[in-house]
């Protein structure tokens, strides 16, 4: 028997013996039959030595009868109890807390000092690109995006449909939030987001090149903000600080990752992003449920169907034989 067989309702194996304890237990059917009495009937009786008996006969036992009705039960049975296959046990994926990417798109993401497949090309279209393969694998997570530059605001709310965050990505471009940068605005945009979601575990991934502008609250505020909501912030800082094309705050991305429980990296062209990338799937794991069964494959209409076939033929033969047996009668 295959190891993925399985039988849903094993008790109805109490029913196989039913018709043996009906056929031993219930009286025989008594068949009447007419009966010719005509004058001398005793006397013919007592020369025949044959003795009268009343106006009834047993049918004999026809074990082969019994035996195709039996299996016709046993068919019925079968199919009664719902064989299956049961497919492979496979964990399915949890959706456990809320990751929110925060990306900065002020014009400073425009410098074309990033080089992909031997091409020169700007820091935001790198990062968007490498950013494909983060986004697809984080299918635990209601992941949310969020672009901030002089302002701040929602791209994609919370949600599990990773293919529409991917495409809001790649139709971003440089500027659309404003040419300087505010990190601190960015943060406090993102807690709004996680008090409207009800998932306790909220993650915050912040991508920046810059330094922030000292408009409104500052980055650290917002970080100690984002402690007391119980909110980690992994920061991503671009570019290289020791180039004069780079004006990176790493001081101020290292606090906000410390108060946090976070992390900071540095990714100063795409093969380091990429490891960063790799070290925040070791930091955030997808989450997995126990393992269950997804897929079961329904066999009741095999025996249902031998059962209906065996069922028709001993139907036809008996009807066959009857026919014959009254011919040879008129014969």
């Amino acid at each position: 028997m295959p190891e993925n067989f399985h039988i849903a309702y094993v008790y109805v194996a109490l029913l196989v013996p039913l018709p043996i304890f009906i056929y031993w237990l219930l009286p025989a059917i008594k068949n009447r039959t007419s009966a010719l009495v005509y004058p001398y009937f005793q006397r013919t009786a007592e020369v025949s030595k044959n003795k009268p008996q009343k106006a009834a006969y047993v049918k004999k036992k026809s074990w082969f009868s019994f035996l195709i009705l039996y299996t016709i039960w046993l068919l019925l049975l079968t199919a009664l109890s719902s064989p299956e296959l049961v497919g492979k046990p496979e964990k399915t994926i949890k959706t456990s807390r809320n990751f929110l990417i925060l990306a900065d798109l002020s014009f400073s993401m425009a410098n074309k000092d990033w080089i992909v497949d031997r091409k020169r090309t700007t820091r935001w279209n790198a990062v968007k690109g490498i950013m494909k393969d983060f986004i697809t694998e984080r299918k635990s997570d209601k992941m949310g995006l969020l672009f901030f530059a002089s302002s701040a605001y929602i791209q994609v709310p919370f949600t599990t449909d990773l293919e529409v965050v991917q495409t809001m990505m790649d139709e971003a471009d440089v500027g659309m939030a404003g040419q300087s940068t505010n990190m601190g605005k960015a943060i406090i945009k993102g807690m709004d987001m996680f008090e409207r979601d009800t998932i306790p575990t909220k993650v915050m991934l912040l991508l920046t090149d810059g330094v922030d502008a000292g408009i409104s609250i500052s980055p650290l505020d917002a970080a100690a903000i984002a402690k007391e909501n119980d909110v980690i912030i992994y920061t991503i800082g671009i570019g290289n600080p020791g180039s004069n094309s780079s004006d990176l705050d790493e001081r101020t991305l290292i606090e906000i990752a410390k108060r946090t429980n976070g992390k900071y990296f540095r990714a100063k062209d795409s093969e380091a992003l990429e490891n960063i990338y790799k070290a925040l799937e070791l930091l955030q794991p997808v989450e997995y449920e126990e393992e269950r069964y997804v897929s079961k494959t329904l066999l009741y209409y095999y025996p249902l169907g031998l059962a209906l076939i065996l069922s028709f033929i001993a139907v036809t033969v008996n009807t066959i034989l009857q026919i014959i047996k009254r011919i040879r009668n008129r014969q």
